[in-house]
């Protein structure tokens, strides 16, 4: 396996800036998830890795060599691409042996290597069928499988699942998962999907409008976004925000707008003063959002009415109306609120997340 390094990479598509001086060092053996809405430049960084597309400006090294100019064949490198691209004239074990074919292996060597991959992803008994006969979890293996054979320095990943229903992403995300503690191979992995980020990954890159908005382990950057998109983008359901300002009275401090007024502890801002009279935004996680009596912060309760109740099985979705703002909770299913009714939480202040409003970036540790 190989390690990969992106040096200063700048891509245009004529005057469209696509990707904005992206720098980033994936270790060997490691499993980097890049992930970021449509348009962010986060497949167009994989492609300038596999050689399939023309860098502007900048480096990429594998293995701490230079790449720039290497032809996709000489790169050690094999992608799954997100609609599978299998030969539909092929049977499986065609498709998976194809590139070694090209590649001149004995036909002893490439039994083996086939054999051996479709042992990894239970593919024994599929490898006379043709891709038409095969599901899309299947066909997803089948493009995974014609990879492995290969034996590359680096795995590429463009959204392999995004064409799958859930419960098929489900799985398929397990098998990844299986797949890299059996390889132990070095992965570079795209995804839109927050959720894939999170449960695949050993280090998430999250991209915005062409450039790295945060690098971290999936806690680190769930815990303690860098800034106000990071901390939207992470988490499900996503982060609620209000606008407001850090407001001062005698010894304590509070977030305040003209709908609600919340107590800032010290040991969470610490640096409130310096921000008194300021604009930011707070972010409150659904799930810091305390429902249950018993956990409840009395000395700093807040009230709302119920809009909405989304009914999860072992737990609910409940959307507040604060003033003019609506906030979601998530609660255990107690079936104790309904509709109209009144509410009232208290937050889990450890875990509030203020950012400027200016600048959007975090300032709270």
């Amino acid at each position: 396996m190989a390690s990969v390094t992106f040096k200063n990479i700048v891509k245009k598509y004529n005057e469209n800036l696509i990707l904005d001086n992206v720098s980033l060092e994936i270790k060997d053996h490691e499993f980097v998830v890049v992930v970021g809405p449509s348009g962010c430049g986060k497949t167009t960084l994989l492609r300038l890795l596999a050689g399939l597309e023309e860098i502007t400006s900048g480096d990429i090294e594998i293995d701490n060599i230079r790449v720039n100019d290497l032809p996709p064949s000489k790169r050690e490198i094999a992608m799954v691409f997100q609609d599978y691209a299998l030969y539909p004239h092929m049977t499986v074990r065609e498709n998976m042996s194809f590139a070694l074919k090209l590649r001149r292996f004995s036909r002893e060597e490439i039994d083996k290597r086939v054999n051996e991959a479709a042992a990894i992803l239970q593919l024994e008994n599929l490898l006379d069928r043709m891709p038409r006969q095969l599901s899309g979890g299947q066909r997803q293996r089948v493009a995974i499988g014609r990879a492995i054979v290969r034996k590359p320095k680096v795995f590429l990943f463009d959204e392999p699942l995004s064409n799958l229903d859930a419960k098929l992403r489900e799985e398929m995300r397990v098998e990844i998962a299986k797949l890299y503690q059996k390889l132990n191979s070095t992965i570079v992995y795209v995804t839109h999907d927050q959720v894939e980020a999170m449960t695949l990954a050993g280090r998430i890159v999250v991209m915005n409008k062409g450039i790295v908005q945060q690098n971290g382990t999936p806690l680190d950057v769930y815990r303690k976004p860098q800034n106000s998109f990071v901390a939207g983008f992470i988490g499900s359901p996503t982060m609620n925000f209000m606008d407001g300002k850090i407001v001062s009275e005698k010894d304590f401090f509070y977030f305040q707008n003209k709908d609600v007024k919340i107590f800032i502890p010290s040991f969470v801002f610490p640096e409130a003063q310096d921000y008194a009279g300021r604009e930011v935004t707070l972010g409150v996680r659904p799930d810091d959002i305390i429902l249950d009596s018993a956990k409840m912060d009395h000395a700093n309760k807040l009230s709302a009415t119920v809009e909405v109740i989304e009914l999860l099985g072992h737990r609910e979705n409940i959307y507040l109306r604060l003033g003019e703002q609506r906030i979601l909770a998530v609660g255990e299913a107690f079936g104790e609120l309904s509709p109209n009714a009144r509410a009232e939480f208290s937050l889990n202040y450890k875990n509030l997340h203020i950012f400027d409003a200016l600048t959007k970036k975090r300032i709270n540790p």
